[in-house]
């Protein structure tokens, strides 16, 4: 009562990537880029194909203060966790325009020559995606070091030429900011919220929820565009930061 009456409430603290001073320039440098084609072309995020990579293994962080069982009488039901025997899955999933592209599985340790053959594989992956929309594909990618294999990128340069971002590309993917990926910022939360409802129960039945999950997400009204007016939300928001942490004033 007395904290209210201070007009004093609780905040969570949030969890972010860290920064180094060095990361502040061409974080900055890209929003900016980023802004600038945009206008040049309104719809130019639509173009964009970002891409990223995550691990969802038996046993997922969980935030236990978020899982609550409403009933008239305690169940005292309980949640197992640090299972002895494990098992994960990596994951890669793209966005592009309306378009949530996978999930594709990877190998359990991601190197430039499985990586490459993703990238490869890429045509096949994109079929459901309009062609029109194809043509003008921007390809995105962080820089992680499959990423930044002379051969992705040999492949990157051969295929998008003078359209892809990443660590030695065209554009340069500021590092450290999985802020600025709609994969880091949105997907990969909703998805895990998803699969992670309930225990895991074998590797099966984590691969069969991930492609659950992806469809509910593909199926979700409206989410696309959300994550576009947020992506250029970040955008605007890092620039005035100059670069740095900015999440706490969205």
């Amino acid at each position: 009562r007395i904290l209210k009456e201070q007009q004093l409430y609780p905040y969570h603290l949030q969890r972010v990537q860290s920064l180094l001073i060095r990361d502040f320039l061409p974080r900055v440098v890209f929003c900016q880029w980023l802004i600038n084609m945009i206008g040049q072309a309104p719809q130019f995020l639509r173009n964009i194909l970002f891409t990223d990579e995550a691990n969802f293994s038996r046993d997922c962080i969980r935030n236990f203060r978020n899982n609550h069982i409403w009933a008239e009488e305690n169940p005292h039901d309980f949640f197992e966790g640090n299972h002895q025997y494990q098992f994960s899955l990596n994951v890669w999933l793209g966005i592009i325009d309306d378009h949530l592209i996978g999930p594709y599985f990877l190998p359990r340790r991601l190197d430039g020559d499985s990586y490459c053959h993703l990238l490869e594989e890429l045509p096949i992956i994109l079929e459901e995606v309009p062609i029109q929309i194809r043509q003008r594909l921007w390809f995105m990618h962080d820089g992680a070091p499959a990423h930044f294999s002379i051969r992705a990128r040999r492949h990157l340069d051969e295929v998008y030429a003078n359209r892809w971002i990443g660590r030695g590309g065209y554009v340069n993917w500021p590092a450290r900011s999985p802020d600025l990926n709609p994969l880091d910022f949105c997907i990969w939360g909703y998805l895990k919220s998803l699969i992670y409802s309930r225990p895991v129960e074998d590797i099966n039945d984590l691969r069969n929820r991930i492609v659950a999950g992806c469809e509910t997400i593909k199926n979700s009204p409206g989410i696309f565009e959300r994550i576009r007016n947020s992506m250029r939300t970040r955008v605007d928001a890092c620039i005035e930061a100059e670069g740095n942490h900015f999440q706490h004033f969205l």
